[in-house]
């Protein structure tokens, strides 16, 4: 690979970097919506690095050098995001790894806010009902968003993804679903349901977390949405 055609790669790569946070909101596929602008800054500078590095070998007639071939590999990562678009995570991912640990002080949660139903993230609605046995739960409806997961039981799953830094630390999170036969979800189908809390929890059968319940009153398949993790 000669000088200039690393410049390229490096221009093709920020480029990259620039289309996914600038240009469309497909970053949020890969990290919290928080780094953008670090992802932003990082595009800016291999772009700008790579243009001047590209000028100043073509123009100022220096004695170009190879690279290692093996340099190329960096391409695959920018064609990968052209041309495939790897999707968020989704149903394998959480199946496979099963439902994450959730440790919060008791202390630490406040009241929900007022009205019926409140819209809570998956993990506040776990939260709850984990650590205060759903105390701050009963009576009250709940609005959950997530995906469809299903066990080998058959046992339906509302599932949501949350990230540390990005998805390659990403943990799912689950809500079983009471009152809905699996047999009408398919796995990664985007759900809103309203329900109430129920005491019942089952037992993840890869991580052996517990598992709360929410009884189903009302479930409507949605579009996936931009931003696909829990917050």
């Amino acid at each position: 690979m000669t000088k200039e055609a690393q410049s390229i790669v490096l221009l093709l790569i920020g480029g990259a970097l620039l289309r996914i946070t600038v240009f469309s909101d497909v970053y949020l596929r890969y990290v919290k919506p928080g780094l953008r602008w670090y992802l932003v800054a990082a595009g800016v500078v291999l772009v700008v690095a790579a243009a001047i590095t590209l000028w100043r070998d073509l123009f100022e007639d220096e004695e170009g050098h190879s690279g290692p071939r093996v340099a190329w590999l960096l391409l695959l990562p920018v064609l990968t995001i052209f041309v495939i678009g790897p999707p968020s995570l989704g149903s394998y991912a959480a199946e496979k790894q099963g439902a994450a640990a959730v440790q919060q002080p008791r202390s630490d949660l406040p009241p929900l806010p007022a009205g019926n139903p409140v819209t809570l993230p998956v993990l506040d609605y776990v939260t709850r009902a984990v650590w205060e046995d759903g105390a701050s739960l009963r009576g009250r409806q709940v609005r959950l968003t997530g995906f469809v997961t299903v066990d080998d039981n058959g046992t339906a799953y509302l599932t949501r993804i949350v990230l540390s830094c990005c998805a390659a630390d990403g943990r799912p999170l689950k809500v079983a679903l009471a009152g809905i036969p699996p047999a009408t979800l398919e796995r990664d189908t985007w759900i809103t349901v309203v329900g109430g809390y129920d005491p019942t929890r089952h037992t993840d059968p890869v991580s052996r977390e517990p598992v709360p319940t929410i009884a189903v009153r009302s479930l409507t398949r949605i579009e996936p949405p931009t931003e696909p993790y829990d917050s």
